[in-house]
């Protein structure tokens, strides 16, 4: 495990080494704080906790996506592209429309109906 250093270099709690334990840990933070029964200060070192495994969390898992990316270039694949945020997809071109069916009114079955033939 390793060994976090408070802001005086002294030895803080363990930090995880596996993801899954990270995210136990970091449940029970949650708890902690939403109890509302710790002090104010209670309630920073437990936050401050919560941080430092959410940092530890991020690690980890881009970690694994980085090892994911180099297995799949070792198996000859195109490698992985990371995904990204405010990015919109390419647009995917949709079939066309179906031709409007001709009832007994010759109006169009797409078409919605009037606000007044709403049934409720």
């Amino acid at each position: 495990m390793e060994v976090a250093k408070d802001s005086k270099g002294k030895a803080a709690e363990e930090v995880p080494e596996q993801y899954g334990d990270v995210v136990q840990r970091l449940e029970d933070v949650v708890a902690r704080l939403e109890g509302g029964t710790l002090s104010l200060e209670d309630s920073l070192k437990s936050f401050e906790e919560g941080i430092k495994l959410v940092r530890r969390g991020e690690q980890l898992l881009n970690a694994a996506e980085k090892r994911i990316e180099e297995l799949l270039n070792e198996d000859g694949r195109d490698a992985v592209v990371p995904l990204q945020t405010g990015v919109k997809a390419p647009a995917v071109p949709s079939a066309p429309a179906p031709a409007p069916s001709r009832g007994s009114s010759g109006a169009s079955r797409s078409a919605p109906p009037p606000e007044d033939d709403v049934p409720f």
